[in-house]
């Protein structure tokens, strides 16, 4: 809306001073003809904002202006900036809104808080682009329409239409009732029924989604973390391998990274560590065990640990003829 555009145009050119034509427009993510109609609607407001001409100049506001806002705590801005300094301003297409929020929270802030507050919220970091081994965490990202459409018909409570491309299956549309949004492990999921039955859908595999007229067939209130959790309990018992297995502590994290989900774990007398996961298959519990070396033990299922003794042996055996070696 315009209004929340030039309370942000009012307080950017608060916090940073002077500040070109462009420079406002990419912040805002509107065109420079914007940018100059809105500094007149400001100044036919009476906001005391002025062009510098020339080389260095831009636009100001007069010193001593301050928009009246609502007064927030440093631990409440600083809790805030901190929670938006992660990947949960992309998860639902919120960013421009929570840049716009952003400066909203620095100019509500005490004049004698608000000095230290830039620099104490660049001392706390939320989910970097990569962890200590290299490995990226980025979000998985749907295309900007979709999400807006998406995120539109859960707020409206209209139905969704939209073009899915699900894993080994072909591309189709879908016509849902959506309940809800959940973002977990860099990936958004939407919570939907569809002729009646529960249905889940990774954003990311939606191609194109378009908001519908009718309203969508869904209580008015909606308790979204007990869904939540009774969908990913029966997604875990579909189709999937649970397996017990010991593992040296020092090479969880290189476990975790090929499970499908941790149902349970528990410390052992030894120093091990017991867990309960779910792989995709036997196959790949093999696999992500066998590169483990000596340092897990599979416990259950049964056909698990034949399968990896079966083939411990049969590289015993091609290894144990030296006669045979070329």
């Amino acid at each position: 809306m315009r209004a929340d555009r030039l309370v942000s145009m009012v307080l950017l050119l608060r916090q940073r001073g002077r500040m070109t034509a462009h420079q406002l427009a990419q912040e805002l993510e509107i065109s420079v003809r914007t940018v100059l109609r809105d500094i007149d609607a400001l100044s036919t407001a009476g906001v005391p904002v002025y062009a510098d001409r020339g080389r260095h100049g831009g636009y100001s506001l007069l010193p001593g202006f301050r928009a009246e806002l609502t007064g927030l705590s440093h631990q409440e801005a600083l809790a805030l900036l901190t929670a938006g300094s992660g990947k949960t301003e992309k998860a639902f297409g919120l960013s421009s809104a929570l840049a716009s929020a952003m400066r909203k929270v620095i100019d509500a802030l005490p004049e004698d808080n608000r000095a230290t507050l830039d620099d104490a919220a660049a001392r706390l970091l939320i989910e970097p682009e990569a962890d200590l081994l290299s490995r990226s965490t980025n979000v998985e990202n749907a295309p900007t329409a979709v999400t807006a459409e998406v995120l539109q018909s859960v707020l409206s409570g209209h139905r969704l239409r939209f073009l899915y491309e699900a894993a080994n299956k072909a591309v189709g549309w879908h016509t849902v009732d959506p309940i809800g949004l959940v973002t977990i492990r860099d990936r958004t999921y939407l919570l939907a029924t569809k002729t009646g039955a529960d249905r889940t859908y990774r954003l990311s595999r939606m191609l194109v989604a378009e908001e519908l007229p009718k309203p969508a067939d869904r209580p008015d209130r909606v308790d979204l973390d007990r869904i939540w959790d009774e969908r990913r309990t029966r997604f875990l018992s579909e189709g999937h391998i649970s397996v017990t297995l010991r593992i040296d502590p020092t090479r969880r994290g290189d476990l975790l990274t090929n499970v499908r989900a941790v149902l349970a774990e528990m410390p052992e007398p030894d120093g091990w560590i017991r867990l309960e996961v779910t792989f995709e298959d036997l196959r790949h519990a093999r696999w992500a065990i066998w590169q483990l070396d000596t340092a897990a033990e599979a416990l259950s299922p049964e056909e698990l640990r034949t399968s990896i003794r079966e083939r411990a042996e049969e590289l015993l055996g091609r290894y144990s003829d030296s006669s045979t070696a070329k």
